[in-house]
């Protein structure tokens, strides 16, 4: 028996929605223990989800993006929010847990009961989240938080699963790291929504912006898209973070008069339900047959018998079977 099978979810639930913190952090831990109770912790939180903000931030490594997540939470305060934060850390090949914790960085808002913050451990998932992020997001926003911020790895050109996830994605730069030769490689000017280039008190700032506005020039977008701004910070200091958040509304206020909102979320909410899908049929053809029929195949595709189309087909037959 689960030793979770003795858990009162539609308590659990309640209490995290009137923002009791412990109760946040037992459904993530839930969560991120693919719980046999997980269905039902979905359930309970759907008719109470779909309401809060979700802004992600992503960059190369360095840029400040812990720096930045913090100073955005204190702003982001300073409006009454209530605020969650993911910060999906890279795994330690030892134990599999968060290499470096956020809320280590984030001690600011330790003693704030309207700031809750989570960090996860990305367990070689790529694209720069954890595969149970989606999860997690719907557990902070059913608990009531207003604005729910994404702090992705930081593992460069896989980033951009988070533009599949935030309603507004933020890509952050910084002066001195050749971030404009990296911004067209990752292909960053497909997935921002607002450019932040931080540490902008250093010797070439102007410049990133001035690269970052030239490339978005030759972006060939219809009439009516929205326009990226860039937005110099100081995220240290706590300057220029008052534009970030006008901007971040401004986003806002045009994905729900455009309906781009609505579509953007209907695109996360089916690549979760494929990805739960894909999950459920791999882990239920391992029951059936286990990995000799695939080991059998791949030898077969190997020696030149047969091609991967061919046994992928074969593979699909037998399950159907």
């Amino acid at each position: 028996m689960s030793r979770r099978a003795d858990v009162d979810v539609p308590g659990l639930v309640e209490r995290a929605r009137a923002g009791e913190a412990r109760a946040v952090a037992r459904l993530i831990s839930l969560v991120e223990d693919e719980s046999p109770l997980l269905r039902e912790v979905m359930a309970a939180l759907a008719p109470h989800a779909g309401h809060a903000q979700v802004i992600g931030l992503t960059g190369a490594p360095g840029v400040g993006k812990s720096t930045s997540t913090s100073a955005l939470v204190t702003e982001l305060r300073r409006s009454g929010k209530r605020v969650g934060v993911l910060a999906v850390d890279p795994s330690s090949p030892f134990s599999g847990g968060a290499l470096l914790g956020d809320r280590v960085r984030m001690q600011d808002h330790a003693l704030d009961r309207e700031v809750y913050i989570r960090s996860m451990a990305s367990r070689g998932h790529l694209g720069g989240l954890s595969w149970t992020t989606p999860q997690a997001l719907r557990v902070l926003d059913a608990a009531g938080c207003d604005v729910v911020l994404i702090e992705t790895v930081g593992v460069g050109q896989s980033e951009v699963e988070i533009a599949g996830l935030a309603d507004t994605t933020m890509v952050l730069l910084a002066p001195g790291m050749g971030d404009g030769i990296q911004a067209a490689k990752a292909g960053i000017l497909e997935i921002g929504d607002l450019y932040v280039v931080n540490k902008a008190d250093r010797d070439g700032a102007e410049q990133v912006r001035r690269d970052i506005r030239s490339m978005l020039a030759l972006a060939d977008r219809p009439e009516g898209a929205w326009r990226p701004p860039i937005v110099l910070t100081v995220a240290q200091r706590g300057e220029g973070l008052a534009e970030v958040v006008t901007e971040i509304d401004r986003h806002r206020a045009w994905l729900e008069s455009s309906g781009e909102l609505g579509r953007r979320r209907a695109r996360r909410a089916r690549d979760e339900i494929e990805a739960i899908a894909v999950t459920a049929l791999r882990a239920r053809w391992g029951d059936v047959h286990g990995r000799s029929e695939l080991d059998d195949l791949a030898a077969a595709v190997v020696a030149g018998q047969t091609d991967p189309y061919t046994a992928a087909d074969a593979l699909l037959d037998s399950f159907a079977d």
